[in-house]
């Protein structure tokens, strides 16, 4: 076990951080883990080792995620919180990247998903269909609304268009 968390730990946690952002992301590693260790034994070996791993990762960013939306949904309705997608964009050289992270954290769970997976894992799309539980075409198709997205919202356009 010790040794399949140090093989794939980096990668895990680098898809994690940007599918909740890095102030949650341990936690949701060592969720990913539990559920890595806890299921080990049904890993039935139709796919990689390291595409069942990523899938179980994805699946604890998801519910994660899903989390956290209803506990913010609850805070805004009490009026403790401010929408994100209400604060400006930061702009400047330095700071590009605390934009694309912003922005990356704005799209839906499955736009970031997929675009995380591929255009920062470098996942193919055939990988990703079988993390995602899709078809091929669903990731390319997804992958490309969510490309959409982020140009919209680097652009200034906002989380909502």
């Amino acid at each position: 076990m010790e040794r399949l968390y140090q093989l794939h730990v980096g990668r895990v946690y680098s898809v994690v951080c940007r599918m909740v952002g890095y102030q949650d992301a341990e936690e949701v590693v060592q969720e990913a883990f539990i559920k890595i260790y806890k299921g080990i034994g049904k890993f039935r070996g139709e796919s990689t080792i390291g595409t069942w791993i990523y899938r179980l990762s994805v699946n604890s960013s998801l519910t994660f995620l899903a989390r956290r939306k209803r506990h913010t949904e609850r805070m805004r309705a009490a009026g403790q919180m401010q929408d994100v997608a209400d604060t400006p964009p930061v702009s400047g050289g330095a700071l590009d990247r605390i934009t694309l992270e912003r922005a990356i954290c704005q799209l839906p769970t499955g736009y970031r998903a997929v675009l995380v997976l591929h255009d920062v894992e470098g996942l193919s799309h055939e990988e990703i269909a079988k993390i995602m539980g899709w078809h091929r075409g669903t990731s390319k198709s997804q992958l490309h609304k969510a490309r959409a997205r982020m140009r919209r919202l680097l652009a200034g356009e906002g989380a909502r268009s």
